[in-house]
């Protein structure tokens, strides 16, 4: 983070500009409003060197013209997408924090086979899905499943506000060291290798794709009547740590309508849900069910 502000810190010189406190303030107001996301005041040097291409590329002379523009009607329109994918930090990772994917593969499954729901869809949402990387994990997961389960069948949903996180996903192309943590059989059985021996990728087999929907949903909307189904699992994982402690409830409450009862709810391990008052009763740490 240190190498970043310094490099951040040089481009702003060459630019001869910075961001007030004045308008960092209207910036990070309009960021919670708009899509839930806290910008305290220590991240206003980061938030001058992510806005700094946009705005060159714009050919604009300072933050003060960009958030003119950002504010004005034609400039809301036309630019809330690209200043999103400017200001979000999409993370993720191929089985990351595995144990979700254990218990989802070692119970959740078999209990779907085994009760009264068996010959159901199995519905599953992965809800702020970012680049796919989640997505493709679960997809790996469901699909050997069924290989043992041959009824078995499912449909998966991934939604985020951010559609350039989105489009990633569709393509499911990778870079080559980002498949690294997948076990060797699952890489061989799921990933194609391109031939760019410069800039080596992979992409996802069409098979992990062939039950996949792809949605934008800002969960800050006051519903997501865009959802329509009802889910057996839902993932909401290192998402909640960028909403305050109010936003949490409102958003768990709201994914929890979409969620069937004894359904599965999956957040990361930094977040929490201790205190709110919200319809999943725990099971495991990060593991909840719905009453």
């Amino acid at each position: 983070m240190v190498h970043e502000n310094k490099t951040y810190i040089k481009e702003l010189d060459c630019f001869k500009a910075e961001l007030s406190e004045k308008d960092f303030k209207a910036f990070s107001s309009f960021i919670y409003t708009e899509f839930g996301i806290k910008m305290p005041a220590v991240k206003r040097i980061m938030l001058q060197g992510r806005l700094l291409k946009r705005i060159r590329s714009l050919n604009m002379n300072s933050y003060t013209e960009y958030k003119d523009y950002l504010f004005s009607a034609e400039g809301h329109k036309e630019e809330i997408f690209n200043f999103l994918n400017v200001v979000t930090t999409n993370k993720t990772d191929f089985f990351r924090e595995p144990v979700h994917f254990d218990f989802l593969n070692s119970t959740v499954l078999p209990n779907h086979i085994n009760g009264n729901q068996s010959r159901e869809v199995f519905k599953i949402w992965s809800a702020g899905c970012s680049s796919g990387e989640e997505l493709y994990t679960i997809s790996m997961i469901l699909n050997e499943f069924k290989r043992s389960n041959v009824s078995f069948n499912y449909s998966m949903l991934g939604t985020d506000i951010s559609k350039n996180v989105l489009s990633k996903a569709a393509r499911g192309v990778y870079p080559f060291n980002k498949v690294d943590i997948v076990p060797l059989d699952l890489k061989r059985k799921y990933f194609l290798k391109s031939k760019d021996k410069e800039n080596p990728t992979v992409k996802v087999q069409s098979e992990l794709q062939r039950n996949l929907n792809l949605k934008f949903l800002n969960l800050m909307d006051s519903s997501y009547s865009n959802i329509t189904e009802k889910f057996d699992v839902i993932f909401c994982r290192n998402v909640l740590i960028y909403f305050d402690r109010a936003t949490q409830e409102a958003v768990i409450n709201k994914l929890s309508m979409h969620l069937k009862v004894g359904g599965f709810f999956f957040i990361g391990h930094s977040e929490s849900l201790t205190g709110m008052d919200v319809p999943l009763e725990h099971i495991k740490p990060t593991i909840f069910r719905k009453k």
